[in-house]
């Protein structure tokens, strides 16, 4: 590395990843790729990897120059969501976050170990702990919900007609009430500017909507099939094998609990919407996002099934361009300058992991403002041909 490229990152706050013992390898199957293990990920230097340090240290200024407006005492959720159902944070983080390329972390700026709300990046883990339930044969994604869960939610003749798909396609036009919010979004103190003017309900599968209340229909779902809070079912199959730290946590909702072998078990969300969500460091959301970007597997061992990974990252009938609970990029639109297989778990605020396969990259995002891919773009930049 140049001293004229040393001194640009120091400048920008940058880590600088100074070259370490060994060759890194460049395979990208999850065979033969890096994986790090509980409470490390070795880092690379730019020029380790084909990088050019003062490209990448120039998409990092521009990350770090785009940060989100939203409060960062968190005083605008209930204008911008409605009333609240769980607790908030008394404070966010600074726009944050990492940059791993073909395994190895190149670029980190930021407080990247703050634990923040992440919104509803917690619909692509819903989606997750949905496909450990398909490898272990608790669901089939096209069978109704009401074969495996009976507990009043799908009984009226329209809702059991909704599959796990269409709820993982957002596409389930569910009818009903979930802790206290009605899945119409009318009325602006229930649902703040995501209130939306009545319309007719379509029959399930015909129809998207990105819809909190059946999102959180779908999370009491899976905790039926599991006869298990969500968030143990993430702990041990998901997050514990990728070797995610302790701080994470799922926090329900104040009333968001339901009766389970006798005891009382929370039913957690898919955003943070009213408060409450998955909170979690930009670290864990890292590995979150390598697991995808390596198929699913882990180290030799197969966490998500690949054909549920195949289907989750291909787009739905109805929605845009909208897969399991993901946004994809196959038309272009929602990931400008990416290739269409790249793909993203949003949160507002705004809270990002992109994965871009054909570069065997991952960037997680906090609190920036713009499309994420304008940050990617600038750092696919500074990979040298």
């Amino acid at each position: 590395m140049t001293n004229l490229s040393r001194r640009c990152l120091l400048a920008l706050g940058v880590a600088i990843l100074l070259p370490a013992c060994g060759t890194p390898g460049t395979a990208t199957t999850a065979a033969s790729a890096y994986f790090p293990p509980a409470g490390d990920w070795a880092r690379r230097s730019p020029e380790q990897l084909g990088l050019d340090p003062a490209a990448l240290a120039a998409a990092v200024q521009y990350a770090q120059s785009h940060e989100t407006t939203r409060a960062l005492d968190f005083s605008d959720q209930e204008a911008t969501f409605g009333t609240r159902l769980g607790s908030m944070p008394t404070k966010r983080a600074r726009t944050n976050g990492l940059v791993i390329y073909k395994g190895y972390v190149v670029a980190e700026f930021g407080d990247t170990q703050f634990v923040d709300p992440t919104y509803s990046v917690a619909k692509s883990m819903l989606a997750t702990v949905a496909g450990v339930a398909v490898r272990d044969g608790r669901l089939g994604v096209d069978e109704p919900v009401a074969r495996r869960v009976n507990d009043g939610g799908y009984a009226t003749s329209h809702n059991a007609q909704v599959t796990w798909k269409q709820h993982l396609q957002q596409e389930s036009e569910w009818e009903g009430s979930m802790w206290g919010k009605n899945g119409d979004f009318v009325g602006k103190t229930e649902f703040g500017a995501g209130e939306r003017k009545p319309r007719a309900l379509k029959a399930p599968g015909g129809f998207y909507e990105y819809n909190d209340v059946r999102i959180n229909r779908f999370a009491l779902s899976l905790l039926r099939v599991f006869e298990q809070p969500v968030p143990e079912v993430f702990q041990e199959q998901v997050m514990d094998p990728i070797g995610a730290s302790s701080t994470w946590k799922w926090v329900p909702y104040h009333n968001s609990y339901v009766e389970l072998k006798g005891k009382q078990a929370p039913s957690v969300s898919g955003g943070t919407r009213w408060g409450g969500g998955m909170w979690i460091n930009s670290w864990d959301m890292a590995r979150f996002g390598y697991l995808w970007l390596r198929g699913g597997a882990w180290n030799g061992r197969q966490i998500v099934p690949p054909a549920y990974v195949q289907a989750a990252l291909t787009p739905s009938e109805h929605g845009p361009d909208y897969g399991y609970l993901w946004w994809l990029n196959t038309k272009g639109k929602n990931l400008p300058g990416l290739p269409p297989n790249a793909y993203a778990a949003l949160g507002a605020g705004q809270n990002t992991i992109l994965v871009s396969p054909d570069h065997d990259l991952v960037i997680v995002w906090r609190w920036h403002a713009g499309n994420p891919a304008e940050f990617a773009t600038r750092v696919i930049a500074a990979i040298r041909k």
